[in-house]
């Protein structure tokens, strides 16, 4: 079926409840079988997400605007859905324990305000491993997040000019930034924890004399600092915020460009909230969270494709000025104006 994609991705971006191939068929009439056949042979995998993607990259790339790749993890619950090497338990930061569902590394390129995912990574527990401590097998991934932070940025880097990596403390460690500056020679502002430990001079970190940054009070300003493993400074800056709930929070930033001032660090960091914002549509807008499929290539295939009509709601995004939650409330409304026209055609009496 040549045209699969646009016609899944459409039926996705269509869709207000379960998607199914029964639904799509019947929607489109097209065999249900060839739906099936093909969501669960084809090879829909961040290459090919990258063949979507790659028309758009170059035309947004084309712009003297700066390019930040921001790079962040997500987990999607399937309490209900089988576990397998995909589907398993993994840490979720956000409630403070383990759920089961699946989890994936995104890099997203922001250009303008425009966000269009380049590179997508599900991480699989492939290997079963003893606990030390139970006695009892568990699953664990035979590649980091971190080593696929790196491969990822690897080939982002071959195929993208950027300006700067942003990314959160997971993301912070020492290869990480060695990979980003000396390697490829990409600046990055990344979020520190706040227990890491600096030297506030070169002279200090030959002396080895290091303090945690949390004694650090730099204010709206930026300080250079020293990290035992790196052979460059950094600048540290110490962002203040308050939550919707009124708490406050704070973050410290890492940047490698040391010619930015603390404003410069700080507003250029915010642009990794799209990534979020990224995460929030797939699972809202394009049926990600939706998928009713049991075999984990065709839960692989069903995933990326959702991602792929994600690219389709950014374009549009572009051209008619409204969100994705806006564009997706119109599809919505003229569904059930649709829905309730044919009701009035089936409720009117019609004399025999």
């Amino acid at each position: 079926m040549e045209n699969f994609v646009d016609l899944y991705t459409d039926y996705l971006l269509t869709s207000s409840s379960y998607v199914t191939a029964t639904g799509m068929a019947s929607l489109l009439s097209i065999s249900h079988d060839k739906i099936t056949r093909e969501l669960s042979k084809g090879d829909y995998d961040s290459k090919f997400l990258w063949k979507k993607a790659k028309p758009y990259i170059e035309e947004l790339t084309r712009s003297k605007e700066l390019a930040v790749l921001s790079f962040d993890d997500s987990i999607q619950e399937k309490q209900y859905t089988d576990e397998s090497a995909l589907n398993c338990w993994h840490y979720d930061h956000v409630f403070g324990r383990s759920v089961k569902g699946v989890n994936f590394l995104t890099a997203l390129l922001e250009v303008g305000g425009i966000r269009i995912p380049c590179g997508v990574e599900f991480i699989k527990k492939d290997l079963w491993v003893t606990d030390q401590k139970t006695g009892k097998q568990r699953r664990k991934s035979s590649i980091t997040k971190n080593e696929l932070f790196r491969r990822m940025l690897r080939e982002c880097h071959k195929k993208i000019l950027f300006d700067y990596v942003l990314s959160d403390s997971w993301f912070s460690s020492i290869e990480n930034m060695i990979c980003c500056k000396e390697e490829l020679k990409q600046d990055f502002i990344m979020v520190l924890k706040s227990n890491r430990k600096v030297a506030l001079s070169q002279q200090d970190k030959a002396d080895k004399k290091y303090i945690s940054i949390e004694t650090l009070q730099p204010g709206q300003q930026t300080a250079e600092v020293w990290f035992e493993e790196l052979d460059f400074p950094l600048l540290l800056t110490k962002q203040v915020f308050k939550n919707e709930n009124d708490t406050v929070g704070e973050l410290y930033l890492a940047c490698s460009g040391l010619n930015l001032s603390y404003d410069q660090i700080t507003t250029i960091y915010k642009k990794r909230w799209g990534v979020e914002e990224f995460h929030k549509s797939i699972k809202c807008n394009t049926g990600f969270t939706k998928s009713p499929t049991k075999k984990m290539k065709t839960q692989m295939n069903h995933y990326m494709l959702s991602i792929i009509a994600y690219i389709k709601l950014e374009w549009l995004k572009e051209r008619t000025g409204k969100n994705h939650f806006a564009m997706k409330t119109q599809i919505y409304l003229a569904a059930q104006q649709a829905a309730y026209n044919e009701l009035q055609k089936l409720s009117t009496f019609r004399a025999a």
